[in-house]
């Protein structure tokens, strides 16, 4: 369960976010909202990449400031670009660096490269420069470098904004097939239409909250 208690960001004179106070606890969480109304803001709080000027944020009971290290282990974030999350140049090696981090044996390393590129049809790709793969193999990596960590929740900050359409329906359909819980920040409406929960953000406030259909359509009137 993750757990926001009264949570507030400050960036100079700007409030990002003000007075955040809610429980997530469904499998599929979507959060949309106009361009800086604060919803990458809030889901950076989720594992520490931002911090909070005020009130506190919990995941499973742990502190993203205080315990930052085993929230990174049991939140993965998978950012918009994946150029800026892929590391080193080979497929294998970007996906066994934060393994090696863990200190796993050699043949859990291989292990669990092996089957989540397997997973995504990425086999053929694991010696493969990484740089040299298409947007959506690079998207798919980039969530394979999340999952092979074995988090509990996935964070995915507009996972198709950069993808013709075949790519973005074969990340559409990796995220539907995942186990974990998964918070989506997104513009493309239609990627979020069957998740469980819809958070709008606006001018740093959550505005709507409630099922994809009703948030989704609000929403669209907000916009209109």
């Amino acid at each position: 369960m993750i757990r926001f208690e009264n949570v507030s960001v400050q960036f100079d004179a700007r409030r990002a976010l003000e007075d955040i106070d809610l429980t997530l606890s469904q499998k599929r969480i979507g959060i949309i909202g106009a361009n800086g109304s604060g919803k990458s803001t809030f889901v950076r709080l989720l594992n520490g990449l931002q911090t909070a000027t005020s009130g506190r944020v919990l995941i499973d009971d742990l502190d993203p400031v205080k315990d930052g290290r085993k929230v990174r282990r049991h939140v993965g974030f998978v950012f918009q670009n994946p150029d800026n999350q892929i590391v080193y140049p080979v497929v294998e090696e970007d996906l066994a660096f934060g393994l090696k981090a863990l200190k796993l044996p050699k043949d859990e390393i291989n292990r669990r490269i092996d089957e989540i590129l397997a997973r995504y049809d990425l086999s053929d790709f694991k010696t493969h420069p990484s740089h040299l793969l298409s947007g959506g193999q690079k998207q798919l990596l980039a969530i394979s470098g999340v999952l092979v960590m074995e988090p509990r929740y996935i964070v995915l900050d507009e996972p198709t904004t950069l993808l013709d359409l075949r790519n973005r329906n074969r990340v559409e359909h990796a995220i539907a097939d995942l186990d974990q819980t998964v918070i989506t920040v997104s513009h493309d409406l239609d990627l979020i239409a069957g998740y469980d929960r819809v958070l709008v953000f606006e001018n740093g406030r959550i505005v709507i909250d409630d099922i994809p259909a009703n948030a989704i359509s609000k929403y669209r009137e907000m916009m209109a």
